[in-house]
């Protein structure tokens, strides 16, 4: 079979060819690009004679698997499948697979990092010391004692609030099922409007599906507290930017820390978050950790020899 690695993944150039002599040995050809290209003539010319790929969170529209009729098998070093056509891929009986858990520590502890961030304003403080700046009467807030409402109790969710148990704080939780282990932990479950309210910090680690698109939209951000701040690291599409950057610009929370937006960053000069005031928007590196990339690549290649039967 023909194997295309479309991009880096951040794997260095000498495990690519170690890999590509393990599949060479099985009467296999490997082939990768060590550059990203996300434009649809550069995916198609690079997949056209895949009968295996490998991609990460580039898009990949029904336009680009039209040009891969070989296509059988998809391993993407991702978590989320939403940037596939998935209904392409199921009607022409291409399989699948995404690389779940490679990135559970890497994201819980940047949602935490971000709760700090925005809590502490180390970011800010920063750049003000940079100015020559003093601390000018300035008091942070900590996270210790604080109520935290985790929306979302998968492996990510359910990762961070174990941290957040670790830092003193009551933690309430969401989700569709109520899971056991996460109540052996002391964690309380509620619905969503009541964990919007009593939370001092929400944080959102939901999939993005039909039933989570603004999920977290101007009613749910108008009822949190004015001292309280949300937190993102799962998907855009799950809060409404705009009722946020509002809620930010008048004053009706305190702050927000995210990493995620509708489309992947460079973000549009005029996104609404980038001049609201205490927000804190990074470029979605929240599953970007060389831990969690070599976690990535081992998953990601395990599942083609599965695919290969080897």
């Amino acid at each position: 079979m023909k194997i295309v690695c479309v991009e880096p993944l951040g794997i260095s150039k000498e495990r690519f060819e170690q890999l590509k002599a393990k599949y060479a040995q099985k009467g296999h050809q490997f082939e990768y690009y060590l550059d990203r290209k996300e434009d649809e003539s550069t995916l198609s010319e690079r997949m056209k004679e895949a009968e295996v790929a490998v991609i990460s969170n580039i898009k990949l529209p029904a336009a680009v698997l039209q040009q891969c009729p070989k296509l059988q098998y998809l391993s993407v070093a991702f978590t989320g499948l939403d940037h596939i056509d998935l209904a392409y891929c199921e009607e022409h009986n291409i399989k699948v697979q995404n690389a779940a858990g490679y990135s559970t520590v890497a994201v819980s502890e940047l949602a935490i990092g971000l709760m700090l961030d925005v809590l502490r304003r180390i970011t800010w403080l920063d750049t003000d010391t940079h100015k020559r700046g003093t601390r000018n009467n300035f008091l942070g807030r900590e996270l210790h004692g604080k109520t935290v409402g985790v929306v979302g109790t998968g492996a990510i969710g359910t990762a961070t609030m174990k941290l957040l148990l670790a830092f003193g704080c009551k933690v309430l939780a969401y989700n569709r099922s109520e899971h056991d282990d996460v109540k052996a932990m002391g964690v309380k479950y509620t619905d969503l409007d009541t964990l919007m309210k009593e939370s001092d910090i929400v944080t959102l680690h939901v999939p993005m599906t039909n039933d989570t698109h603004h999920l977290i939209n101007k009613e749910r951000i108008g009822m949190m507290k004015p001292t309280a701040i949300l937190i993102n690291t799962a998907r855009g599409n799950v809060v409404d930017m705009e009722a946020l950057a509002t809620a930010l610009n008048e004053g009706k929370i305190a702050g927000a820390g995210i990493d995620v937006y509708e489309k992947e960053p460079p973000l549009p000069l005029q996104h609404p978050l980038l001049n609201a005031p205490n927000c804190i928007c990074l470029p979605h590196v929240g599953y970007a950790s060389r831990e969690a990339f070599d976690i990535r690549a081992d998953i990601v290649f395990d599942h083609v020899d599965q695919y290969l039967g080897q």
